[in-house]
């Protein structure tokens, strides 16, 4: 076993100069790296003149969903406001083909719910049990609030039934409407609607009832409506009047469309 030699005086001194370098070298550094960052917070700080130099950032979740809902509901205005013009431009076009199209689009402006309809009606709403019920529910607490199959039962039961309009949450529902679930929220035409949920049909008020009763889910939904335990909301209105407003959403539809083969076979032509 090899004995290592005690280091002398002159290697004792070596050493703790490298020490003294060492110590000096970290304060040294230590001081410039706080003068760079105080000089960083400084230029920040009149960067950005008071504000926040990242707005895009929202740590408000509720701030934002009524800033969302507030632009889609300015959006659809404008929307109404450019279709008006359109219609109010078409009307000044004195031509025959014009015309003739224009008869086609009124034929079809009230099965398309483009038109304000008023008439007998039926109104159901949905809500989520309260909030004594869920504290103390200890089982599927799913059960305890609306879903979207909820809310699209009802309204295809309300079709079913003959409706000649549909309103959800105030907006008129057409062919292309989507219900679409966001969190507690539901989507309809891009704006987050909470509970209650407020569904409006105008018709045959005994056809209608009769739909809603025979649904074999509805049904099953009624049933935990009357089971303490779930205590979800149910409840059925019947109206004299009822007025459900035009459809007054985008009208222009994305979908996609199939290759025919001879531009398939030009594709695979240049692919090679």
């Amino acid at each position: 076993m090899d004995v290592q030699p005690e280091p002398g005086p002159r290697s004792r001194r070596h050493w703790a100069r490298s020490v003294w370098g060492w110590r000096v070298g970290w304060r040294l550094g230590t001081a410039a790296v706080v003068l760079i960052c105080g000089g960083l917070f400084v230029v920040s700080a009149q960067s950005s003149e008071g504000t926040d130099l990242r707005p895009g950032r929202y740590d408000d979740l509720a701030a934002l969903t009524d800033s969302e809902t507030d632009r889609a509901a300015d959006l659809q205005e404008r929307v109404a406001e450019l279709t008006q013009e359109v219609r109010d431009l078409t009307d000044q076009v004195d031509d025959d083909d014009v015309r003739r199209y224009q008869k086609q689009v009124k034929a079809l402006e009230v099965p398309a719910g483009r038109t304000k309809l008023t008439g007998p009606g039926v109104v159901v709403t949905l809500s989520d049990a309260p909030d004594e019920v869920v504290d103390a529910a200890t089982g599927d607490k799913n059960l305890l609030v609306v879903h979207q199959q909820d809310i699209q039962a009802v309204v295809n039961a309300m079709w079913r039934g003959g409706a000649d309009a549909v309103v959800l949450q105030g907006q008129r529902m057409v062919s292309t409407t989507g219900i679409k679930c966001e969190g507690n929220s539901v989507v309809i035409q891009g704006v987050p609607y909470p509970q209650p949920y407020v569904i409006e049909a105008v018709g045959d008020v005994g056809e209608l009832t009769s739909a809603l009763a025979a649904d074999p889910y509805l049904q099953i939904y009624r049933e935990q409506a009357d089971d303490p335990q779930i205590d979800v909301g149910w409840e059925l209105d019947i109206e004299d009047e009822l007025t459900a407003p035009p459809y007054d959403g985008l009208l222009d539809l994305s979908y996609a469309t199939p290759i025919t083969p001879s531009a398939q076979a030009a594709d695979s032509a240049d692919g090679r």
